[in-house]
């Protein structure tokens, strides 16, 4: 059972503070054989299984907006990393936060619900928080490093030629809202009700990472990847670990009702749904011998899968994603994926 944070009364917390009210996990696992309050964690590796890591950082005016809420913020921060693990099919077991934190945020009014969220999201997916570090900065800064494992990680480098690709969920809802959070189009988000602007929302602010997927999907997958910056850009990280080419349908894309309101609209939302990032939706890839195989697989474990397009060999010196219609017309598409630079 995961300990809830305990309420103080300080206004301005000092680092150890920070530690002790809101960090000192009293969690135990046999993953973890010592956690928060040493130089270092000490882990415990399963015999048989491999150790993943990945590594997250979020900043604030960059991947999220300044009037995040806590919960928004912890959630998310985690959610991204867990993404990363369900993208190799791995076990989450624990993980370690890096806080750059500025002075006026130092209070339990920010603190508490973004400890507490951030416990909850770690417990749901059984994965504990093993250290880490806190310091004051001018922006909030957070970083996560999960940990987790698989007795047969899911790589990129796996695809083959004729395989199928695959998505999971609906893509482009994250980049919908977060256009309609920067105002724009605003006669569309006029449109809308409570609930699918809260939908919207939800994929931007608090995504659900596909763990459960992931596991479902080893001896299935080929490849994976999450979808944190667009199928155009994460698409090519597959294509380039495999040295294959793909062939993208624009008309198979899974679409949420929200976003199909958005294009009877006149909004372009092709660069949204292929582009936008923010989806942590699964991109994988598999033989098309296992398509039932995968259809079951993803069904026994709530999520809808759809394929979106086919592997190809090689043709020229680099890897190349093309893009065509239900009909096979080619579709003219320069986009890339989000860059951090």
């Amino acid at each position: 059972m995961t300990s809830t944070p305990t309420t103080v009364s300080m206004v301005a917390l000092t680092e150890f503070e920070i530690i002790q009210h809101y960090f000192n996990n009293e969690t135990h696992s046999s993953f973890v054989e010592l956690g928060v309050g040493d130089d270092c964690a000490v882990f415990v590796p399963t015999i048989g299984k491999k150790t993943l890591v990945s590594v997250d950082m979020l900043i604030e005016g960059r991947h999220f907006l300044a009037s995040a809420s806590p919960e928004w913020i912890a959630h998310k921060a985690l959610a991204v990393n867990l993404s990363d693990l369900a993208a190799c099919g791995a076990t989450p077991k624990a993980f370690l936060l890096s806080l750059g934190l500025p002075q006026q945020l130092a209070t339990d009014e920010w603190l508490a619900p973004f400890a507490q969220t951030l416990q909850q999201l770690a417990a749901k997916y059984g994965c504990i928080l093993a250290g880490g570090d806190t310091t004051r900065t001018d922006i909030l800064t957070i970083s996560i490093t999960v940990i987790g494992e698989s007795p047969a990680p899911i790589m990129r480098s796996g695809a083959q030629a004729g395989d199928i690709v695959w998505v999971s969920g609906t893509v482009g809802d994250a980049a919908l809202a977060l256009a309609m959070a920067q105002d724009q189009h605003l006669t569309f988000t006029d449109s809308l009700s409570d609930v699918q602007v809260a939908h919207l929302s939800q994929k931007l602010h608090t995504p659900s990472p596909r763990v459960k997927l992931g596991l479902a999907l080893r001896g299935l997958a080929t490849s994976a990847i999450d979808i944190s910056d667009g199928i155009a850009g994460d698409i090519r990280h597959i294509l380039k670990a495999s040295d294959v080419d793909a062939l993208i349908d624009v008309d198979a894309l899974p679409l949420s009702l929200e976003l199909r309101l958005a294009q009877v609209a006149g909004i372009d939302i092709l660069p949204l749904a292929l582009s936008g990032g923010d989806d942590y939706e699964l991109l994988f890839t598999s033989s098309s011998h296992n398509r039932q195989a995968v259809l079951d697989a993803a069904a026994n474990v709530g999520v809808h899968v759809t394929p979106i397009g086919n592997i190809s060999t090689c043709e020229a010196l680099l890897p190349t994603v093309r893009y065509c219609d239900d009909q096979g017309r080619v579709i003219d598409y320069k986009f890339k994926g989000y860059q951090h630079f």
